[in-house]
């Protein structure tokens, strides 16, 4: 059991569950996290999930490895200060879903007390810009927001990269 901090999850809680076969080199693995955040005026309601497995290159579940799994991330967006046509101010909301295939490379120390670091690419199809309503004053008209340059992020996938801290048992 564990938490981790880094992208694409930001912050999330992990279990993790090495199989009794195959000489210990099978984890399957399990994250989530959900936290709600302000930035620029938008009001964002995000979670994060992903499973998957790790195949251990020494044995009992510590040392290098490589993981594979599926993640996904999804967030409600609502938009406080959207500048419409007619010059006033609108709100407006819009889900982002991104669902990538993680792939990574990773190193876990032993003992009760772990430390863990990974490394990886997460392929998936990422948005320029969002499109939805936004209404002032009675006012509705379609709107289109970029979304902000992240470095680390591309319309094909984001780096995945988070150190991790737990208690093995």
């Amino acid at each position: 059991l564990g938490l981790k901090i880094g992208v694409p999850n930001m912050a999330s809680g992990t279990f993790e569950y090495v199989l009794p076969f195959l000489n210990n080199h099978i984890a399957p693995y399990v994250n989530y996290g959900a936290y709600d955040l302000e930035v620029d005026m938008t009001e964002i309601d995000l979670s994060y999930s992903e499973f998957g497995a790790k195949y251990y290159f020494s044995n009992k579940g510590k040392g290098w490895y490589a993981g594979v799994g599926i993640s996904s991330f999804s967030s409600s967006l609502l938009y406080t200060d959207v500048d419409l046509s007619t010059g006033l101010a609108g709100t407006g909301s819009v889900d982002l879903n991104i669902d990538t295939t993680i792939i990574k490379l990773g190193l876990k120390t032993g003992g009760r007390l772990y430390f863990s670091f990974e490394l990886g690419y997460g392929l998936g199809t990422i948005p320029d810009s969002l499109t939805f309503s936004a209404t002032a004053a009675g006012v509705t008209e379609t709107v289109t927001e970029d979304i902000p340059s992240i470095p680390g992020v591309g319309t094909g996938g984001i780096v995945v990269g988070n150190i991790g801290l737990g208690i093995s048992f």
